[in-house]
């Protein structure tokens, strides 16, 4: 058993955030964050939570990356087999989170996930790797395997079979849009007095921003 877990924390000290500090946009203000954290240099910026609720009501939650953003909302590419692709496909609700934590920041965001088109997908699909798109092929991603051996023969399988020419676009790879309706922005401070802003979309399509206690 782990001790002093109840122990462990640190202060937040690198400032705080005022409402003048943002831009009315919440989605030019994530790209301002977002290059902060990337000029940090630390791995996987754009690395994110996903959070999907399946037919029972049990959230999960996984890693992925973030591939583009843009005033259309937040996207990125799974199998279409996968857990989160089988439960967006039931109730699209999703929830977003960066933990930007080493730079005492977290963004989250909730909206609704709509599948891109085809077009876009592929057009991302390859510019992939040649060996992420074959393990792309590869992987039935979410279901049971008895060994990683079993994974690695199969990626072999593939790369034989795709030994010469372009790599096609797996007919259960996809990807969603993000569309947010609302998006938080959070910054440490001292004393667990933490800042805490939400941008919520209204129903002219104007955002309202709100500053909500830590």
């Amino acid at each position: 058993m782990l001790d002093n877990l109840a122990d462990m924390r640190r202060e937040y000290t690198r400032g705080g955030l005022e409402r003048t500090d943002l831009n009315d946009d919440p989605i030019v203000q994530f790209e301002l964050w977002l290059k902060d954290m990337i000029k940090t240099g630390l791995p996987d910026p754009t690395a994110m939570t996903v959070a999907t609720v399946d037919k029972d009501g049990q959230p999960s939650q996984r890693i992925v990356l973030l591939k583009d953003v843009s005033h259309r909302g937040f996207v990125f590419y799974t199998n279409t087999g996968s857990r989160k692709a089988n439960e967006l496909s039931a109730n699209n609700k999703i929830s977003l989170h960066f933990p930007w934590h080493l730079i005492e920041r977290q963004v989250k965001v909730c909206g609704r996930a709509v599948p891109l088109s085809t077009l876009e997908v592929s057009r991302y699909f390859l510019s992939r790797p040649r060996e992420s798109q074959i393990a792309a092929w590869a992987s039935e991603q979410s279901r049971p395997i008895s060994t990683r051996q079993v994974l690695i023969g199969k990626f072999q399988e593939m790369k034989d079979k795709f030994a010469k020419g372009e790599i096609p676009l797996p007919s259960f790879w996809g990807g969603y849009l993000v569309v947010p309706h609302e998006i938080e922005f959070w910054q440490g401070g001292e004393h667990r007095l933490h800042d805490r802003f939400v941008y919520r979309l209204q129903a002219e399509g104007q955002w309202a921003i709100e500053r909500l206690m830590p």
